[in-house]
């Protein structure tokens, strides 16, 4: 695993939290019970200009975007013995996505918040972040999305800038993930043309609605509610399929 070495930054301190940040902290001692936090938030559509708020801008606004989420599930389970890690993923239409990654018993799983059902969290089922990041590799190809590289990368590498707490956007650390270096994904080009192409059709046969058809799904988080929808469509619509052969493979 690509991590960049850590400074020896300590998390903060009971103290430095509010009464009600701590009660919150408190109830929220798994990724599970993260996760589900964040499943009942409604996701931060930047509608009044983009954002990128901490931990206490998230608990204070009760609304959160993809790395806004990351953010506050690294603040939550580091006061739990959890490392502050992050996977970024870069996309060639420019739409990243940022997930928080851990491992349990060996294994490594995530906790995300996003726009789109099969990018949100994992089961800690995965050997490697590379395993878990192939995960996402289907479900991220939309009308112009497609994973092209992945990073795993510990926040504690911004040293003493403060990313957990401030009520200001925390821009230096989007400024980390973007200069990190990511490693590759290459996914086959014909499997990507047919994701894509079954992607257009069911957004075309059910509009409104965005696919939970996958492959391997008992392997995700539960999906927020919004997303129910598309759980509820015949099973012929929901069952997976394998467009091409192996999805991806990264160097």
């Amino acid at each position: 695993m690509a991590v960049r070495r850590a400074l020896s930054v300590e998390a903060p301190p009971q103290t430095a939290f509010t009464l009600a940040e701590r009660r919150i902290i408190g109830r929220l001692r798994t990724p599970v019970a993260v996760q589900a936090w964040l499943n009942a938030l409604p996701y931060n559509a930047e509608r009044g200009g983009e954002t990128l708020r901490s931990f206490r801008g998230v608990v204070r606004a009760g609304t959160a975007h993809c790395f806004e989420a990351a953010l506050f599930a690294a603040v939550v389970l580091e006061q739990h013995g959890y490392p502050p890690l992050v996977l970024s993923f870069e996309s060639i239409d420019l739409l990243d996505h940022v997930i928080f990654v851990y491992r349990a018993r060996g294994r490594w799983g995530s906790i995300a918040r996003s726009r789109d059902p099969g990018l949100h969290g994992r089961k800690p089922l995965f050997a490697t972040p590379r395993a878990l990041a192939l995960s996402y590799v289907d479900p991220y190809v939309d009308y112009t999305g497609e994973v092209r590289g992945y990073a795993v990368v510990d926040l504690r590498a911004l040293g003493t800038y403060d990313w957990r707490l401030p009520d200001t956007n925390v821009w230096k650390a989007e400024r980390l993930l973007l200069d990190y270096p990511h490693r590759r994904i290459r996914t086959a080009r014909a499997r990507i043309a047919g994701l894509r192409a079954r992607y257009l059709r069911f957004r075309a046969d059910h509009p409104g609605v965005k696919p939970v058809y996958y492959r391997r799904r008992e392997r995700w988080a539960p999906l927020p509610k919004e997303f129910r929808q598309a759980e509820n469509l015949p099973a012929a619509n929901r069952a997976g399929v394998n467009p091409g052969r192996s999805p991806a493979s990264a160097s």
